[in-house]
């Protein structure tokens, strides 16, 4: 009985075991087509997979392609691209974390306790600090601390230092520009900003490729050399007159660039974020605000004359005050001076002559002509924060009579330096006011994109331009012999302005000013000196005209422009030494 049962069994099994193996079979070949198709897994469920075996040795960083590099006229760099650094960490590599604290601690003058819980963090990967210079990073890689990684933190410098930092602007941690040049060119300077996966692990290689997609080149019409002399002028003529604060700018009236543009005080667009007054990053020679005293009389002149209501033979007796709107206008020495011509109005800076010849233009041509000259209105230059200036005009709520006459010399009205400058360039010039710009070239690889000088219009004519330009050298030569230059015609005159409070006129205050451009005859170079506050002196005759002397002496010199008898023996010859490419 129990052999037949055994029999029965093996039997049983002998016709099972064949399904048994054709089953053991099926799943084997399941199995390994499970195997083959996990190769060929759809891109979605690969991302998937691979973002879960990397999440603890990979982390996403934005990082900023490099900033177009900004260069002078004659390419010396002003502002470049350095790197600073970022100092992390994958605690789990550590194997000393007290130790490595310590150590890290000293070099990056943290405190230790902090460090040594960042270190002995549970988290995949830790920062430390950032950003830090290169001679940090470098003391940190000596230490030779497992799991410490350095990652590269692209950052703006300045190798001129405070050179210019008004005009470059500066740009913040997160590569934004601001003020000046940088904010300005925000869009043409910046690179593309780029999401990159950084990995943790620290002996893999290092990220690289932040100079891919670089931004636009600018080329300025700045010069280095004549930023460096005007700055070195004005910090001279700060020192020497007292004064609190000042601006210079220079210009080449035919074409609307800008060679400098200096201010005091300044900053150093290296450390912008130590600066404590936020009010020293603005460039106050487009956005501060004054009224420029007796340098607007060459405007009413040259108003006066384009419209007709005089001549340059007109002359009027100077009595010892005229009233307009209920306001008695009185000269700066309050004297009467008789019989007077046009041209003595300028060279004596008669108050009480200005103010006759606008009464003769009438207030409609008067702020008409004012409007032309751009008083009240943007020059468009292309830097951040330019100021519109203030012109009250006839309708105008805080306008009043007595304005059509205190306009004429420079109260009550306000303007920015190169408003001024812009504004007297256009008699240099011919009487075409050309609008100033301070950038020459954009470049973008191999295309570069020049820019062309552009008119603002023209307020005079070339004859209303050229009487006036007589009138002035007159003025430098008869008035203002501080700011004459032994060999060559200066056009100038000086200003001297009280300054606005809320009470009326500060005492014993002045903001005090020269305007002037040379050859007279063949203007190349204007120049404008303002000086906030000097306690040297009571007239810019007598403080900003020598300062306006000394920087054009250099100037004529730097910019190679020969005396006028040297020039026109020159131009007899057929040369033309205006041609020269500054």
């Amino acid at each position: 009985m129990m052999q037949q049962s055994a029999a029965l069994q093996h039997e049983m099994f002998r016709k099972r075991l064949p399904v048994v193996i054709v089953g053991m079979v099926i799943f084997s070949l399941y199995l390994l087509w499970e195997l083959a198709s996990f190769q060929w897994l759809s891109p979605e469920v690969r991302d998937y997979m691979d973002s879960l075996a990397d999440a603890n040795y990979q982390r996403s960083m934005e990082l900023a392609a490099a900033r177009g590099l900004i260069y002078d006229r004659n390419g010396e760099l002003m502002s470049v691209n350095t790197l600073d650094y970022e100092i992390g960490v994958s605690p789990n590599l550590v194997t000393d974390a007290r130790r490595a604290a310590t150590q890290l601690a000293a070099i990056l003058n943290v405190n230790e306790l902090e460090i040594f819980e960042k270190v002995s963090s549970t988290q995949p990967w830790v920062s430390l600090a950032r950003p830090v210079n290169a001679e940090i990073a470098q003391q940190v890689s000596q230490l030779g601390i497992g799991g410490i990684r350095i990652d590269p933190i692209p950052r703006r410098s300045y190798p001129q230092g405070t050179l210019a930092a008004q005009v470059l602007g500066f740009v913040t941690l997160a590569l934004e520009g601001n003020y000046g040049i940088e904010g300005y060119y925000q869009d043409q300077l910046a690179g593309q900003v780029r999401d990159r996966t950084i990995s943790t692990i620290p002996f893999e290689l290092r990220i690289g490729g932040w100079e891919q997609d670089h931004g636009r080149d600018i080329i300025l019409t700045i010069d280095r050399d004549i930023q460096f002399l005007a700055e070195s002028e004005l910090l001279a003529a700060i020192n020497s007159t007292g004064a609190r604060s000042g601006t210079v700018i220079i210009m080449d009236p035919r074409n609307g660039e800008v060679l400098a543009m200096a201010n005091y005080p300044s900053f150093d667009p290296n450390a912008f974020y130590d600066i404590g007054d936020p009010r020293l990053l603005a460039n106050p020679a487009i956005g501060s605000q004054y009224e420029p005293g007796s340098v607007m009389k060459v405007l009413t002149v040259a108003a006066g004359l384009e419209t007709g209501a005089i001549t340059p033979q007109f002359t009027y007796y100077d009595a010892q005050s005229l009233n307009v709107g209920g306001i008695n206008i009185m000269n700066w020495d309050r004297a009467s001076h008789g019989n007077v011509d046009v041209t003595q109005v300028l060279v004596q800076s008669l108050n009480v002559g200005a103010a006759t010849i606008s009464t003769m233009i009438g207030p409609t041509d008067f702020y008409k002509m004012m409007s032309a000259f751009g008083i009240g209105r943007l020059t468009g230059i292309d830097l951040e924060g330019e100021a519109l200036g203030t012109l009250y005009v006839p309708g105008d709520e805080n306008w009043s009579e007595s304005y059509l006459a205190t306009n004429s010399f420079g109260q009550g009205v306000a303007v920015t330096p190169l408003q001024m400058l812009t504004a007297v360039n256009a008699i240099a010039n011919g009487g075409l006011m050309m609008q100033p710009h301070v950038v020459r070239e954009i470049r973008d690889g191999d295309q570069v994109y020049v820019s062309q000088p552009s008119a603002l219009g023209r307020p005079i004519s070339p004859e209303t331009a050229n009487q006036v330009t007589q009138m002035m050298v007159a003025t430098v030569r008869d008035g203002v012999d501080a700011a004459s230059v032994e060999g060559y015609n200066i056009a100038g005159k000086s200003g001297t302005a009280e300054i606005p409070s809320p009470v009326g006129y500060e005492s014993g205050a002045w903001i005090m000013s020269f305007i002037g451009f040379f050859p007279a005859d063949d203007p190349q170079v204007s120049i404008l000196i303002k000086l906030d506050r000097p306690t040297s002196g009571n007239w810019a005759s007598q403080v900003a005209a020598p300062v306006f002397q000394r920087l054009a002496e250099r100037l004529v010199s730097l910019l190679e422009i020969p005396p006028d008898d040297i020039r026109h023996a020159l131009a007899a010859q057929g040369g033309a030494v205006n041609e020269i490419r500054r």
